[in-house]
């Protein structure tokens, strides 16, 4: 496939990185700077111009091009690009954008703007907080299968009862299975014998009751729940996480300093209880009972704002804190002070996006660690190496790092063991070492 990316700051440089070796890529930027360094950087094609202009787009291959990527900081600019290109190829158009008016005039008129697909930034910051604030301590949630299965990522506390624990012993859920786990700058693929420490990051696949039963045993305390919001920060995200909580029946509090944001906010989302204040003052966390709260979500308009904010209500006594980040760099500095979760809008971006570029049969991916491994669902075709196999034989073909973590047949669960038989049509959900991904692709 030929890809053709318009943007080279961190979403743009994060698909590159992620296509580099399994696609033709070719990046355009408009900053020669930054063009020079992906020429350097990565093995694409670079050019230095503006990707608003069909000039441009033409020289950087959009005759060949299956895939245009607009993801420009300019949500119009990202619009743009894709009517650009529509009018001289018959590529596939995919626009980066953060306002979600953007997204409803485009589902509410089909092919509008001359884009195929849109990716809403903060709409999916806010359902991925959503997702989070749904299992206890969980760093990462997706849902595949249509929301048969359920992945998550935890980190093993010292208090835990898993630590020490071989993975055989653990596995007691029948509708579970102990897919991989993040040790400091190592990951291991999830074996019988493998002994849990305190501060590993687990990741485990199957039903969602399964692997909430599961995190509330051995993660957490049975009193963990999430019924107490407090949202931080009437920025969009801010207000698509209240939006994403009152769909689902959530009472959130938000607190806003700007006066006429905060009466916007109120006006707009009449189950979310805004408060007009600045967060940082211990008088009114105190005042207000913030210490109370299940979860603190930091969603303002700086990544230092929300770590001062995010610290000031782990002081006060919250469980559970995320906060939204933009520098990828500080998503690790965050966790280490004791943040729960750091949330980088460009890499939900970037994942969201890189499932477009995906082979026909897969379905969705999740991006675990900065994408040092990935959960993928894909359906099974008659010639895939473990269709009509038994796991335990076909596993053989692919690399030791995959782990088949869940499979659906006719929206059924069916939790793998080495017996089971996987059938043309089933949809397999697999934990897979990203240096391996391609190789596992080719015969699946």
């Amino acid at each position: 496939m030929y890809v053709l990316i318009i943007g080279a700051g961190e979403v743009g440089r994060s698909i590159a990185a992620n296509l580099e070796k399994s696609h033709d890529v070719a990046v355009v930027e408009r900053d020669p700077e930054l063009a020079e360094e992906i020429t350097y950087s990565f093995d694409v094609l670079s050019l230095q111009g503006d990707g608003t202009e069909l000039e441009t787009l033409q020289e950087a291959g959009l005759e060949k091009a299956n895939l245009v990527i607009a993801c420009t900081e300019s949500d119009h600019t990202n619009i743009v690009i894709c009517g650009t290109a529509k009018t001289a190829s018959d590529a596939f158009t995919i626009a980066r954008v953060r306002r979600r008016t953007l997204l409803n005039t485009w589902e509410g008129a089909q092919s509008a703007f001359g884009v195929d697909f849109i990716v809403c930034t903060d709409l999916l910051v806010a359902q991925t907080i959503f997702r989070i604030s749904g299992f206890p301590q969980a760093q990462d949630v997706e849902m595949f299968a249509g929301g048969l299965v359920r992945m998550a990522e935890f980190e093993i506390s010292p208090e835990s009862p898993l630590v020490d624990q071989r993975v055989m012993d653990a596995d007691e859920y029948d509708s579970m299975t102990f897919a991989g786990v993040f040790r400091d700058d190592e990951m291991i693929v999830a074996k019988g014998d493998t002994v849990f420490q305190a501060g590993d990051r687990i990741v485990v696949i199957g039903s969602p009751s399964s692997v909430k039963e599961f995190a509330m045993a051995t993660v957490t305390d049975t009193t963990s729940s999430t019924n107490d919001v407090v949202i931080v920060g009437g920025s969009e995200i801010g207000f698509q996480t209240a939006r994403e909580f009152e769909a689902h029946g959530f009472e959130p509090r938000l607190i806003e300093r700007d006066h006429d944001r905060a009466r916007e906010i109120a006006e707009a989302l009449p189950k979310t209880f805004v408060m007009e204040s600045d967060a940082t003052d211990t008088e009114f966390l105190s005042r207000e009972h913030i210490d109370e709260a299940d979860i603190v979500v930091a969603a303002l308009d700086s990544d230092e704002k929300n770590l001062l904010v995010s610290l000031l209500a782990r002081r006060v006594g919250v469980d559970r804190t995320v906060a939204v980040i933009d520098n990828t760099e500080y998503t690790d500095l965050f966790e280490t002070v004791g943040i729960d979760v750091a949330i980088n809008p460009r890499e939900e971006t970037a994942e969201e996006i890189v499932r477009f570029t995906r082979t026909d049969q897969t379905e969705k991916i999740a991006m675990l660690e900065h994408d040092r491994a990935e959960v993928i669902e894909v359906e099974l075709g008659p010639e895939s190496a473990l269709t009509g196999h038994q796991i335990a034989e076909s596993m053989a073909d692919l690399p030791e790092c995959v782990v088949i973590g869940a499979i659906s047949r006719d929206g059924e669960l069916i939790t793998p063991r080495g017996t089971t038989v996987p059938q043309a049509g089933d949809r397999v959900v697999l934990f897979v070492d990203a240096t391996v991904l391609d190789e596992v692709s080719a015969v699946l």
